[in-house]
């Protein structure tokens, strides 16, 4: 199975050379979306988009209208804090802690984002001191972040900090027109009285929904290396909410689901998001098969009815990109036969906040 993919993975790549003046920055403060001005939340979202633009050249932009929409999104349960470095009316630097108020009290995810042209003023220092002081005061004992070689500078910003290596991930693309038709064929052919059928949705029907939130903790038997957190529970609730925020990002999520009809469990899925304003790229999330139904190639079938679903379903669409646990050897060999390609290296970290 692979991890879901996520928009914790936004970094700059390098610093770029400029010679312009250098801007007076104010330490960084407490951002409340909700509580923010448009203006505002622009503001932030076109550094998000900035800083995606520099890590990530070669692919669609982000818009950063649609970034400033998805700050109001919070999944029920969770909660954001943000910081921004403010130059004026610019933003020029952000991080944000996102954290369960019901679940692994101990953790909390992070990002941290600084403008190219800004670095190595202390800013990101500055930021991770915010946001450390922020998960002492919620007794959040271990930052969960991201890093990529898209955006070297991460990695040994992290080292710096003190943060570990909990999970090494291939980020790999799979280019959806050099799939072979004959094995996509292949890995749909079902036995003779097969009790599996598959279900495409983009909204999960209601009677559904329940039997969804259970399948999608199977994602809880993913390798996750040193992780020491409980296993997460997945509520119906937080499914919806998971839609509401695709609608907001203006994209499709497609979800293709294995029933087992002898007894109405669902056993396996797949998910991908796709934005028709970002036509040309497809984001894997989870493919998971519950352990009792594995070995019987469902996996295949998932993975291969998806390929044809995009083809059909998303107008432009070229790539699809996807992120593995290296130490997932199972999922890694299906999307090798499949045709995904090595294309970046993600690094999980853990991070104490400088707390013993």
């Amino acid at each position: 199975m692979t991890a879901p993919s996520a928009r914790w993975l936004m970094h700059p790549r390098r610093p770029r050379r400029h010679t312009a003046i250098m801007t007076t920055i104010a330490p960084p403060v407490r951002f409340d979306p909700a509580a923010a001005s448009a203006a505002q939340r622009l503001a932030v979202g076109q550094l998000l988009a900035d800083c995606y633009a520099v890590a990530y050249p070669e692919d669609p932009p982000l818009l950063p209208e649609r970034e400033a929409d998805l700050l109001l999104q919070v999944t029920p349960d969770e909660a954001n804090d943000l910081f921004v470095s403010w130059a004026g009316a610019r933003a020029l630097g952000y991080t944000a802690l996102n954290y369960s108020q019901t679940q692994n009290l101990h953790t909390a995810r992070a990002q941290l984002l600084v403008r190219p042209d800004e670095r190595r003023r202390g800013m990101g220092r500055a930021l991770a001191a915010a946001l450390t002081e922020r998960a002492g005061e919620l007794g959040r004992t271990t930052i969960v972040f991201f890093t990529t070689n898209f955006a070297p500078a991460g990695e040994p910003f992290a080292r710096s900090l003190g943060a570990q290596v909990r999970l090494d991930n291939r980020t790999s693309r799979l280019e959806l027109a050099a799939v072979p038709s004959d094995l996509l064929r292949d890995w749909q052919r079902r036995p003779e009285g097969d009790p599996y059928r598959l279900h495409l949705w983009d909204t999960v029907p209601d009677d559904y929904l329940a039997r969804t939130a259970d399948l999608m903790m199977v994602m809880n038997t993913a390798p996750r290396g040193s992780d020491q957190e409980d296993d997460w529970v997945v509520t119906p609730e937080l499914v919806r909410a998971q839609e509401a925020e695709s609608a907001a990002l203006g994209e499709r999520r497609l979800l293709l689901a294995a029933e087992d009809t002898r007894t109405g469990e669902l056993v396996g899925y797949t998910e991908t998001f796709w934005s028709p304003e970002r036509a040309a790229l497809v984001y894997q999330g989870a493919t998971a098969v519950r352990p009792a139904a594995r070995g019987q190639r469902l996996g295949k079938w998932l993975k291969a009815a998806m390929v044809e679903q995009l083809r059909r379903e998303c107008p432009g669409a070229v790539w699809v990109r996807t992120n593995n646990a290296e130490e997932n050897a199972a999922m890694l060999a299906i999307n090798v036969q499949l045709g995904f390609q090595p294309w970046a290296q993600t690094l999980e970290w853990e991070w104490s906040g400088g707390r013993a």
